[in-house]
């Protein structure tokens, strides 16, 4: 089983993969992206990861990559802006978009990180650059409300684990 959740930055998509990941293992984006200007370069890595199950991690500190990261062959969830392109939903099993309101997605973005603030314009501009080319909303199977992403939880968790099927 491989689900991608996408959705803008500060929507809810990391806090959706956490509620998740004890279900299977979880590849954040931001630990691919090379760099701030890296979403379309990230979202372009998602096949290789799905094909070969590891990739390798962008260690922002050294704008540089790091170790290798292997993954196993159970159930994975890559999260994050880019993870709904039209060659990796190809790859998946189902897709979710979390929705969130922009001012608030932007309030949660800059609690989480800080040092954001300096970059967020030209992220959403490479954010708005992937719908418009992606329209990665459509292509999702289902989509989430950020203000409450555990709503349905019990749902992904089916999705995840058959065996939870009478949950």
């Amino acid at each position: 089983m491989i689900l991608l959740i996408d959705g803008r930055s500060g929507s809810g998509k990391s806090e959706l993969a956490t509620a998740l990941s004890d279900l299977a293992e979880v590849v954040r984006l931001d630990d691919v992206y090379p760099g701030w200007n890296g979403l379309a370069a990230g979202s372009a890595l998602v096949p290789s990861i799905i094909r070969q199950r590891r990739y390798r991690r962008w260690d922002w500190a050294t704008a540089g990559y790091a170790e290798w990261r292997e993954l196993g062959d159970g159930p994975l969830i890559i999260e994050g802006c880019g993870a709904l392109s039209g060659a990796n939903r190809s790859l998946a099993d189902f897709g979710i978009w979390v929705q969130h309101p922009t001012d608030d997605r932007r309030r949660r973005a800059l609690v989480r990180e800080p040092d954001f603030v300096d970059h967020w314009d030209a992220w959403a501009a490479q954010e708005e650059q992937f719908i418009a080319l992606e329209r990665p909303r459509e292509r999702a199977d289902a989509e989430v409300d950020g203000r409450d992403v555990t709503a349905e939880l019990a749902r992904w968790r089916r999705l995840l684990d058959p065996a939870r099927v009478g949950e």
